[in-house]
């Protein structure tokens, strides 16, 4: 059976004036993240691993944030066309395996329509993408609520 990781990570400052949206679900928040896309961390970094596992660059060289067509960008919509290379490469996803790094809001509660949203950005069931959420602990600037992060690990094998 031929097989591929890949792991991505991604980040992005919290701001006033936008809407948090986490593995393209919108969590009700005082803040946003800033981008030039919606900023989703956790679709960035699980689609940097896809993107990883493909032996490609990262989401940035396949979406410049120069390019006027990707300012605020759904990234549902990216991670979908990053699936479609995979698949087109004859790849499907074994399972994924995502955490999100964030002071507040508590999410917990959106660990399920996450795990949903996603499942169906790259055509599995939800059982297949495990999303997980960790505080920082008030450490650092994460910990000051200065911003979110995420990190994923995917397996990918020969369709």
């Amino acid at each position: 059976m031929k097989l591929r990781v890949g792991q991505g990570f991604d980040f992005h400052p919290l701001r006033p004036g936008r809407g948090l949206i986490l593995a393209g679900v919108a969590v009700p928040f005082a803040l946003g993240l800033s981008g030039h896309s919606d900023a989703d961390v956790a679709t960035h970094a699980l689609a940097n691993a896809i993107l990883g596992a493909l032996g490609e660059s990262d989401l940035g060289r396949h979406f410049s944030d120069r390019d006027p067509r990707y300012q605020g960008a759904d990234s549902i919509g990216l991670l979908k066309q990053v699936w479609t290379l995979a698949r087109d490469r004859g790849w499907r996803l074994a399972n994924a395996d995502l955490t999100i790094f964030a002071q507040a809001p508590r999410l917990a509660p959106y660990v399920s329509a996450m795990r949903a949203r996603l499942a169906d950005a790259v055509s599995v069931e939800p059982a297949l993408v495990n999303v997980k959420v960790s505080s920082p602990e008030a450490m650092g600037a994460l910990g000051r609520g200065e911003g979110m992060a995420a990190a994923a690990v995917v397996l990918l094998e020969a369709s």
